[in-house]
């Protein structure tokens, strides 16, 4: 598994897996486990999880799905990110130690706000650089933020010190690489795509359907997914982290990253689906 060196100095790995709809169905719980106890065990080392996922039970989904492998802690990367409402100084804390115990851990690896809400920016921030001198994260980013925001972001004291954006992103939702993926990389604040294959958002056509797609992967003996997930990751230099409960969907998510497009190939996706020419509203699911 390939990394990327955040401006924190600590590794982050370029593929993980979202967790997004887990722990909502008691009956589905073990089926659950075992597709996180298989992606760890199929190399996947990041998940990303939050406290409003399952009302916390992704979390503990997560902490059983550990206990089945011996995988030392420091190889792992777990970010959960705090809902906005809990986000000031009265009760972030308190949601982090939630988490941190549903997830059975001493520290997160990055902790992200979910997205802008009615807590003071300035207050978040220094929350969040406080719980990094306790011990209890290694790095902090953010969510669902568009440009201005990251420009608010960065006008405050410690703004400087976020990692990382997770937005949406997906061949059908590329409007991020109008003007916050270049303001990003000039601040080398890495992007994390949540909703990669298209699941979420405006979508225009079936990605998976597409022709040109279809034909890409039939040169590489590839899904569909692969070459969309090897196209974010390796072409847009974003970390993809798709969601998957189903074996054979989490191997070739896994398998995506030993594809390297060709740039005729890269030609051919631009093309069915163009890069943005102007500024498109930020999609949030």
């Amino acid at each position: 598994m390939d990394y990327t060196l955040l401006k924190s100095d600590n590794r982050i790995p370029n593929f993980g897996i979202g967790t997004w709809g887990l722990g909502e169905n008691e009956d589905k719980k073990e089926k659950e486990i075992r597709s996180i106890v298989f992606a760890l065990n199929n190399g996947v080392r990041l998940i990303d999880t939050a406290e409003m996922y399952g009302n916390g039970m992704a979390e503990i989904l997560i902490y059983e799905a550990l206990k089945h492998t011996d995988i030392k802690r420091e190889e792992l990367f777990i970010i959960s990110k705090v809902y906005p409402h809990n986000a000031g100084r009265g009760k972030i804390f308190d949601s982090l130690k939630a988490s941190l115990k549903r997830l059975g851990l001493d520290y997160l690896d990055m902790y992200l706000l979910h997205w802008r809400g009615r807590v003071p920016l300035k207050e978040t921030v220094e929350c969040m650089e406080e719980a990094k001198k306790e011990g209890l994260i290694r790095d902090w980013g953010v969510s669902n933020f568009d440009i201005d925001d990251m420009k608010e972001l960065e006008s405050l004291k410690y703004g400087d010190k976020c990692v990382l954006n997770q937005v949406l992103y997906h061949l059908d939702s590329r409007g991020v690489e109008f003007d916050l993926d270049p303001y990003m990389k000039d601040r080398n604040i890495a992007l994390m795509a949540y909703s990669p294959l298209g699941r979420a958002g405006e979508l225009g056509r079936n990605i998976f359907k597409n022709s040109t797609i279809l034909q890409i992967a039939e040169k590489y003996n590839a899904s569909a997914a692969q070459i969309v997930l090897a196209f974010i990751s390796k072409v847009s230099g974003y970390i993809p982290i798709p969601k998957s409960a189903s074996r054979k969907h989490l191997s070739e998510n896994i398998e995506s990253c030993n594809i390297i497009l060709t740039d005729e190939d890269v030609y051919m996706i631009n093309k069915e689906f163009p890069k943005p020419y102007k500024k498109m509203p930020l999609d949030i699911v």
